[in-house]
């Protein structure tokens, strides 16, 4: 969906009857910050990438930012060292995060079968929020973990085990300024 198409989405929903304005342009303005403020946090996806090898590799987001997994990429005309990454990326529980390994109860969030893309990186983006429209969504809690793990493909080489815990801070519910300390809990000043 692009831009344009989102905002005339937006206007449509804003012109039902009897509206004042200013409720209008209040509503469209608080849709146009809402995007405005939320932070991408950019994660490279592969072996060389020695965050996500070490056990301790953590982001911390709020509700609204975005998540952006980068597959490993190969430009098509570079020489190879070694044969492609291709993986699967899963939502895992935290005792298999731990071990890194497939589980029944894993949920298979992306695959990265495509490391010489012409177009460059591959790129998956997941919204981190509440509530989720998608029936495979997930919907995330503020003061909770979530842990992500890779596994080679059956085609791709042997890969190290990569990693990445995700805490989603609290929400704000305080007026002025507000720190979030990702325990759940607003510290408000």
């Amino acid at each position: 969906m692009t831009v344009t198409s989102e905002l005339s989405t937006a206007m449509a929903f804003l012109q039902f009857p009897g509206a004042p304005v200013i409720l209008r342009l209040l509503l469209l303005l608080m849709y146009v910050l809402s995007g405005a403020l939320a932070k991408r946090h950019v994660v490279y996806w592969n072996s060389t990438n020695t965050r996500l090898t070490s056990d301790n590799y953590s982001v911390q987001v709020e509700l609204n930012d975005y998540l952006d997994i980068l597959c490993p990429h190969y430009p098509p005309d570079s020489p190879l060292p070694r044969p492609l990454e291709t993986l699967a990326l899963y939502l895992v529980a935290e005792a298999e995060f731990r071990g890194c390994q497939e589980t029944k109860g894993a949920i298979k969030r992306w695959e990265c079968k495509d490391p010489q893309a012409p177009y460059g990186p591959v790129r998956f983006s997941e919204k981190i929020q509440r509530f989720t429209p998608f029936s495979l969504g997930t919907e995330f809690l503020p003061g909770h973990h979530y842990y992500y793990s890779s596994l080679s493909t059956d085609d791709g080489p042997p890969l190290p085990c990569m990693k990445l815990k995700v805490t989603v801070c609290c929400e704000s519910r305080c007026v002025g300024v507000c720190v979030c300390v990702c325990v759940g809990v607003c510290v408000c000043g």
